[in-house]
């Protein structure tokens, strides 16, 4: 480049050479401009190339199904948030609460993840599009319409509504452990498009698919029973779930009251927080983007077809006050079998519920450990309860596997339990379901008592 002095500025632009003088000037601005430009465009595939070998490597560390990214990064919303042993910060910075990290170490995960490809290879079985679940997705959708059908168009008595109340009520919980679950977690099929539409039954039945993406997958799935951080072990003044959670005078009673508060957690959900969550960006502090476009119209219409079907029918055939207690009655059986089903799987006697390291916001274990020790089994040899609740009491093989159709549960079981011990790693499991419905009361009556901690 060449300056122009004040004082020499009369002799230069009267110079023969000035138009040699500018030319050289226009040329070396535009070698300096070609420069930076190509600078820039050699950063940006330099970037590409590596986020091209960061998305390989991390297929290949999913390849049994286990969600979770290969690097320590900054989780995208509703996927890579089931973290590695790394180590990685498990919230964005406009997050209210504190950010997280697991301890290092990745030797058990290594060795578990490989033998459950190796079970895979060795079967032929497939992870994801097996026949049973499709057998299974026709079954449930038939119990789910016939029960609604024949409860609103054709009971006509109290004591032939009330029977096809609870079946309305089981057969959705149904539709949420094993299609939508299964779709929301990408676990029911290869194809991207099936997984969607099957999640997108959540919206049917009054809830959220977008908002259970984010609150189910992004936080539960990382923050399994840390107190402050995972919301479903979050129940407000009612409950005391954990023994990091203050205790309340009320909370001496509440192994015998939460049970029917459970049933209204579906009413709940339903009618105010999905909206809540959806208007404010946030779960329990962690923001999430709100939903737009296409997002946003599923979560729209999903919601006006659900009060469609759940009252403005009902009510052109029936009274008002039938149709709501009608309503009431299956949301309540819907409510207390998805919350008991969660509830044995994490707040029962010998679930962990760690917390952070003094000042380092850092968890002890590493994120595979810290899955399996705040995560409790029930009723593994029951073929009616693992038909029934989608492979949901088998919760410990669902939180490091959460993309294998949950049919092939009982045999990772195995799998996952003799890794477990090997690695010194405590893996619990209840019996049978009773005996997870008696843990889950002696754990709140726990809770509830004044030295509980």
């Amino acid at each position: 480049m060449i300056s122009i002095q004040t004082s020499d500025s009369l002799v230069l632009f009267t110079s023969p050479r000035l138009p040699y003088l500018i030319g050289y000037a226009i040329l070396n601005r535009k070698v300096e401009s070609d420069d930076t430009r190509a600078a820039t465009r050699r950063n940006q595939i330099m970037k590409r190339k590596a986020a091209a070998r960061m998305d390989l490597s991390g297929v290949k560390e999913r390849s049994s199904g286990l969600l979770r990214p290969a690097q320590p990064s900054t989780p995208e919303p509703g996927y890579g948030n089931h973290f590695s042993d790394q180590g990685a910060d498990a919230t964005r910075s406009t997050d209210t609460v504190k950010t997280l990290k697991f301890a290092a170490g990745s030797e058990f995960l290594s060795v578990l993840r490989g033998r459950v490809d190796d079970y895979f290879s060795t079967t032929g079985r497939p992870q994801r599009d097996c026949p049973q679940m499709y057998v299974k997705t026709a079954i449930i959708f038939t119990w789910l319409a016939t029960s609604y059908v024949m409860l609103v168009f054709l009971a006509s008595t109290w004591w032939q509504a009330l029977p096809l109340a609870i079946s309305l009520g089981l057969a959705m919980a149904a539709v949420g452990f094993n299609i939508q679950h299964d779709g929301g977690h990408q676990a029911y099929s290869n194809y991207p498009l099936t997984n969607k539409l099957m999640a997108l039954t959540l919206d049917l039945l009054g809830g959220s698919s977008y908002a259970w993406d984010r609150k189910h997958n992004s936080i539960h799935h990382t923050y399994t029973n840390i107190t402050g951080h995972d919301e479903d072990i979050n129940l407000g003044f009612l409950g005391r779930l954990s023994p990091h959670q203050k205790r309340l005078k009320i909370h001496r009673l509440q192994h015998f009251y939460l049970w029917a508060l459970y049933g209204f957690m579906t009413i709940k959900w339903q009618l105010y927080d999905d909206f809540r969550d959806i208007l404010s960006g946030r779960i329990h502090g962690h923001s999430f983007a709100r939903p737009k476009g296409w997002d946003l119209t599923v979560f729209i219409v999903g919601k006006l077809v659900f009060f469609s079907v759940a009252f403005v029918i009902p009510m052109l055939l029936c009274e008002v006050w039938a149709v709501l207690l009608v309503y009431v009655a299956a949301a309540f059986v819907q409510g207390v079998t998805l919350s008991v089903v969660f509830q044995l799987a994490h707040c029962v006697e010998g679930a962990d519920f760690p917390m952070p390291e003094g000042k380092t916001d850092r968890i002890e274990n590493t994120w595979a450990v810290h899955q399996v020790e705040t995560t409790v089994d029930f009723a593994r040899q029951s073929r009616l309860v693992s038909w029934y609740t989608g492979g949901l009491n088998f919760q410990i093989e669902h939180h490091l596997f959460p993309r294998i159709c949950h049919i092939n549960y009982p045999e990772i079981s195995k799998i996952v339990e003799k890794t477990c011990r090997e690695f010194g790693i405590t893996y619990m499991a209840n019996k049978s379901f009773l005996a997870g419905v008696a843990s889950h009361f002696r754990w709140l009556r726990r809770m509830g008592m004044s030295d509980a901690a």
